[in-house]
């Protein structure tokens, strides 16, 4: 699908800083365009040309279940079921399983559910946006990247005046009626009730890139838990239930997935050139996703193929690698968002609509290169992150299960 010509914009600005800051040599080189087609910039504005930030709704990938789809059901039947914002409820209830306490259930069952109206009541004063990137932890690339908006979970629980023995929160979404369908996820009360510094709350989010959410995007109101992979952004939320039980419930448990990781700061390619010629310079593009451990640089490394490599290292630390520029936030950021621009009060971004510091902690992060001066031969290529703590992908965490985040590779051949 091409893109809007916001987003080609996007990146041709942020190349021409990338080379302004480089000095009068990278000045020249933006101002020399299509006359020297081997300029630093003209190579980097075709890498870049058609790389994108914000997603649009309808391009993100999507992991989904259910069958048939909750969101393709037909309309009568969405809205009878509460898939539609004008018939949507959410029940906020107290586990029967064990000995949680609450004040006041919200319970289609009881006549008292919590209702569309009121979460667009909350939102009048508690409404948040945030920009997070949606990936999957057995997935090797990211989903999407967007702006959120929806309001603090803790609100709602709140509204059910907790009193006692409860650890952990429950929350599912629709499920046809059949329990063998049902995706469930859960967290830790603590992290619901209380941000860590610089962190973004849970919540029921109802928009995304300033759009109501739609169906295949889990609307009309998902959960969203800005640190955590996408398992654990339940779509088409229906219940939350506040539990005494100490154990995730988790369907990821199930498949030997750890439900409780963190997002992982990792690099991948994204122009990687199979072949190119000796003596020119060789562009190479990528997205970082920002995880727990924030983002300090992304590295290269190029290595002949036919070179041993050393033993018991088996994650390259001590590989020559080499810094690559991370690109900086866009100006335009794209998405659907009207005329590229970000709405008022995003959190961490100051009052002229730009970031307080970038990266930002779970989001995506543009990197480029240009590889110059390799002679001859067939390389290998490798990508990798180096967090704020200065520790290097895949570390800490290497554990597939906890999230993927293995350093990816790609084989180049320079001709003569």
């Amino acid at each position: 699908m091409p893109l809007s010509a916001e987003l080609k914009n996007q990146h041709l600005e942020v190349t021409r800083r990338y080379f302004l800051q480089l000095g009068a040599a990278g000045a020249v080189a933006f101002k020399i365009h299509s006359a020297q087609a081997d300029s630093d910039q003209s190579i980097l504005d075709s890498a870049t040309a058609d790389m994108g930030y914000f997603t649009a709704q309808d391009d993100f990938g999507t992991v989904e279940r259910g069958d048939p789809l909750p969101y393709k059901l037909p309309l009568a039947k969405r809205l009878e079921i509460g898939l539609e914002r004008k018939s949507w409820k959410l029940d906020v209830i107290a586990d029967p399983d064990s000995n949680s306490d609450i004040g006041n259930q919200f319970s289609s069952d009881s006549g008292n559910p919590f209702g569309f109206s009121h979460l667009m009541k909350l939102a009048e004063k508690h409404a948040v946006r945030f920009l997070k990137i949606m990936t999957c932890n057995n997935i090797g690339a990211p989903l999407g990247m967007g702006l959120w908006e929806g309001v603090p979970l803790r609100h709602i629980i709140w509204a059910t005046k907790p009193k006692e023995n409860i650890r952990r929160v429950f929350y599912y979404g629709h499920h046809n009626n059949d329990p063998k369908q049902m995706f469930r996820s859960s967290l830790p009360i603590g992290r619901v009730l209380e941000d860590p510094p610089g962190d973004n709350p849970v919540m029921l989010c109802y928009k995304l890139n300033g759009e109501w959410l739609t169906g295949k995007r889990g609307g009309p109101v998902r959960m969203l838990v800005p640190d955590a992979y996408g398992f654990k952004s339940v779509k088409w939320l229906k219940t939350v239930v506040l539990t005494n039980a100490y154990k995730a419930n988790d369907t990821y448990a199930e498949a030997n997935n750890d439900v409780d990781s963190w997002m992982k700061t990792m690099s991948r390619f994204y122009l990687k050139p199979a072949k190119a010629k000796a003596g020119e310079p060789i562009p190479v593009t990528g997205w970082a996703q920002v995880g727990v451990g924030g983002l300090s640089k992304v590295q290269i490394w190029v290595n002949p193929k036919d070179k041993e490599l050393p033993e018991g290292d088996p994650y390259f630390t001590a590989a020559p690698w080499k810094d690559v520029k991370i690109l900086p936030p866009p100006t335009h950021w794209g998405g659907g968002l009207p005329g590229g621009k970000l709405p008022d009060n995003v959190r961490f971004f100051d009052s002229n609509g730009r970031p307080k510091h970038w990266p930002m902690r779970y989001t995506l992060a543009h990197w480029a290169a240009l590889i110059k001066g390799i002679s001859p031969g067939i390389y290998d290529v490798r990508c990798r992150t180096v967090d704020q703590n200065g520790i290097a992908q895949p570390m800490p965490r290497p554990f597939r299960k906890s999230g993927r985040n293995t350093i990816q590779r790609f084989s180049l051949t320079i001709e003569a």
